[in-house]
């Protein structure tokens, strides 16, 4: 058995941290502690246009540190196999954290997965490691497969790839992974300002084409925003490059629809996203909206840019054309069962509720006096944000300076929303009662016309 390295190697330790988890008992659930507050550094848009951004300094509260609470491995008995008293205290352990892990799903709001799902009939392929290796259309050596690979990253290798002096362009509001990768892949990225919608701004995106004429420009262009779920003008954001001066063999556009890429199709007079425009590449997030029970993702690219990445492996014979190389096999299987089981008319069904209940929630707010925003091709309503960081907690809400979100998935029924809006409602009053603070202000973040702060109610 693998332990930590040091002179004192205790029989018993921590697998995160080497730190003993006294007072362990499996069956009670703890309350957890107020996560601490840190300085973290914030960028504010400046004028569309100028490229000015503003370096402020807010708080943001850290999720709780868990080296002193993660459950520590101990070394069995020599006579365990014999009495099973190991095995009976691990399924007493996986019997807590499934308790825990009911009670947390029961206020389920603020993060963009669909909890509503059934892969019981799954179960008797749990025995076999599936893995991916290699080309998602190429078998390798390999027997156990089903193929399946990532989003995001490969989205933006790929139009680096096609352009290795491109600069890449990226709203204010994009997902984190797209900084990432222009981290990793050592890229000139310019941050793009965005609406008050959280939509890319499209003036402003022109105005910095401009003073990158001379090399090709890679676009992320979102299809549903992290905290806003705004989608970018993709018709716009074409034909502002090509008013710039961009011909069609300059640049690369990918389109990042994690969330509603999979929701706006059934969405009525939305736009399309479609290869018949000239897009590089689509990613799509499969735990999300779709609801597999972990983490994947599909990615669709041309295939004339996938062979600028691609490389033959003898070991695998096979050809070697993602990022990880080896994935998650399981994750296809779940997709493909749900999207058999669901199909088109079920997904619509979804989609038409959601949206149905995201416009419940907001109505209900505003009702209430709390100012709040639902963008016109999304399910997720923004609101002032709590002024109670346990209740943030309790309802997994999350939160961005003064604002914070509820992402209405399929799973999160009007039932809950009732009890979210009526708990809320009743709180919200003790948060200001002492006459020194006030409702936020969240006008900068969501138009005067959202905002119910004293000043623009």
């Amino acid at each position: 058995m693998a332990r930590p390295s040091g002179d004192a190697c205790p029989t018993t330790w921590n697998a995160s941290s080497g730190v003993h988890a006294k007072g362990f008992h499996p069956t009670v659930i703890t309350k957890d502690p107020l996560p601490p507050v840190v300085k973290i550094d914030a960028s504010v848009n400046g004028e569309a246009g100028n490229g000015n951004e503003k370096k402020v300094k807010r708080e943001m509260v850290l999720g709780r540190n868990v080296h002193t609470m993660s459950l520590e491995i101990v070394e069995p008995d020599a006579d365990d196999e014999i009495t099973g008293e190991r095995e009976a205290q691990m399924a007493s352990m996986l019997a807590r954290y499934r308790k825990s892990l009911l009670e947390r799903t029961k206020h389920h709001l603020g993060y963009p997965y669909n909890l509503d799902f059934d892969y019981g009939a799954l179960g008797q392929l749990q025995h076999f490691s599936i893995n991916n290796l290699g080309d998602p259309f190429i078998e390798s050596n390999y027997g156990v497969h089903s193929r399946q690979f990532e989003g995001n990253l490969h989205g933006i290798l790929v139009g680096r790839e096609v352009f290795p002096d491109g600069v890449l362009y990226a709203s204010h509001e994009s997902h984190y992974s797209i900084f990432k990768a222009a981290r990793m892949y050592r890229m000139e990225c310019v941050k793009v300002n965005t609406l008050v919608s959280g939509e890319i701004d499209c003036d402003d995106f022109k105005a910095k084409l401009l003073c990158h004429k001379d090399k090709p420009a890679i676009i992320n262009v979102n299809i549903g925003t992290t905290v806003k779920g705004a989608v970018d003008d993709l018709d716009m954001v074409i034909k502002k490059l090509e008013e710039a001066g961009f011909t069609h063999d300059r640049f690369y556009i990918h389109c990042d629809g994690a969330l509603f890429g999979l929701m706006m199709p059934f969405v009525k007079l939305a736009p399309k996203v479609t290869f018949k425009k000239p897009i590089g590449s689509v990613s799509v997030s499969g735990h999300k909206f779709v609801g597999c029970p972990m983490p994947c993702g599909v990615q669709i690219t041309r295939l004339d840019h996938i062979k600028a990445l691609s490389s033959n492996v003898e070991y695998l014979a096979s050809r070697d054309a993602t990022i990880m190389g080896s994935r998650n096999g399981h994750a296809p299987i779940f997709l493909w069962y749900t999207l058999n089981k669901k199909g088109y008319r079920g997904f619509k069904k979804e989609v038409q509720k959601c949206v149905r209940n995201a416009h419940y929630l907001k109505d209900r707010l505003i009702a209430a006096g709390i100012g709040a925003m639902l963008n016109e091709l999304s399910s997720t309503v923004v609101f002032e944000r709590p002024q109670d960081e346990e209740f943030v907690r309790k309802w997994q809400l999350a939160c961005q300076g003064n604002i914070a979100h509820v992402v209405v998935m399929p799973n999160i029924t009007i039932e809950k929303l009732d009890v979210f809006l009526n708990e809320i409602v009743q709180k919200r009053p003790t948060w200001f009662q002492d006459g020194k603070h006030q409702p936020p202000c969240i006008a900068s973040d969501v138009g005067e016309e959202h905002c119910l702060c004293a000043l623009h109610k």
